[in-house]
């Protein structure tokens, strides 16, 4: 079956930096376009970064432009999204998802 698991998240100051790793098995992972969402308390949730199947097709958020960086590795099944100069309001549920699912989400807390 397909699993999507997420890791890498955790409390990090303003301007800090992370890597979150979401690693997939149960399909053929290159074949699929793999994305980042993001979920803030009170807020909706919506996407972030975007990876074609080959990763030669990149798309960001307008908001993270410039400091997050999404990546993959298909020999390793694995997707990646580097965040740099991290915000307080990107305090958020960070969800990997491709081939129509979703992992559980890792917290990602931005905070003095």
């Amino acid at each position: 079956q397909v699993q999507l698991v997420e890791s890498g998240g955790g409390l990090v100051q303003p301007g800090g930096s992370l890597r979150l790793s979401c690693a997939a098995s149960g399909f053929t992972f290159s074949s699929y376009s793999m994305s980042w969402d993001r979920q803030a308390p009170g807020k909706e949730r919506g996407l972030v970064a975007f990876s074609s199947g080959t990763g030669e097709i990149t798309y960001y958020a307008d908001s993270v432009k410039g400091r997050f960086t999404i990546s993959r590795d298909n020999a390793k099944n694995t997707v990646y999204l580097q965040m740099n100069s991290l915000k307080p309001e990107e305090t958020a549920v960070y969800y990997c998802g491709g081939n129509r699912h979703w992992g559980q989400g890792t917290q990602v807390t931005v905070s003095s």
